[in-house]
């Protein structure tokens, strides 16, 4: 099973205009979801758009996802022959997403209000 599945649609206007069977959408063979993408209109300061759908997550529409920008940076990448690209989720609280390929890691670049603050350590190891 794959983390997200990845659906080109034809414009961006497909991307902005879509309304899914989320139901349909949890059945699909992804752990997290579903990731629509096309190229963005020409003269826009983006470079490609976005919608994710997630119910297998508990979440119908995700407004701006960093790990579904770490798909679609090498994907795009590859497509525009550019490392460094700018996305725009289209959810209903949209948001831009800069993106960064280096190599096999991408490079999430954005503003974000942070929600949550601390430190993560590893499990405790049994004996």
């Amino acid at each position: 099973m794959r983390a997200f599945l990845l659906a080109l649609v034809a414009d961006e206007c497909s991307v902005r205009d879509l309304s899914p069977d989320l139901a349909a959408v949890s059945e699909l063979d992804a752990s997290v979801g579903l990731i629509v993408t096309a190229m963005a209109e020409p003269g826009h300061e983006y470079d490609f758009v976005s919608c994710v759908f997630a119910p297998q997550a508990g979440i119908p529409e995700d407004p701006v996802t960093g790990s579904a920008h770490t798909v679609l940076a090498p994907y795009w990448v590859d497509r525009l022959g550019r490392a460094s690209l700018v996305g725009l989720q289209v959810s209903p609280r949209s948001g831009f997403v800069g993106v960064e390929l280096n190599g096999d890691r991408v490079t999430i670049i954005g503003r974000a209000i942070t929600i949550s603050d601390g430190t993560l350590s590893s499990a405790a190891t049994p004996r």
